[in-house]
């Protein structure tokens, strides 16, 4: 993934996929209705914890590359 709006489908994918509604997961994380309706959109400003805490309820793991890697030296964090 390379943009917030990528993160955000996926979110919304997976949530589908799992028949949670948007208000059903943001109950389950603690989080607010709106919160979710701007992450799903790929809203900018979306607080990066409440992110992890919604993917992590949702199943969804990140991993990082580090830019300019290559597919032969390039480390995984």
């Amino acid at each position: 993934m390379k943009t917030i709006e990528q993160l955000g489908t996926a979110i919304r994918t997976r949530r589908k996929q799992l028949q949670i509604t948007q208000k059903e997961l943001a109950m389950t994380c603690g989080t607010g209705l709106r919160f979710i309706v701007d992450l799903e959109k790929g809203k900018p400003t979306c607080q990066i914890g409440k992110a992890l805490q919604v993917m992590k309820a949702l199943g969804i793991v990140i991993e990082t590359t580090l830019l300019g890697s290559d597919a032969t030296g390039g480390k995984r964090l």
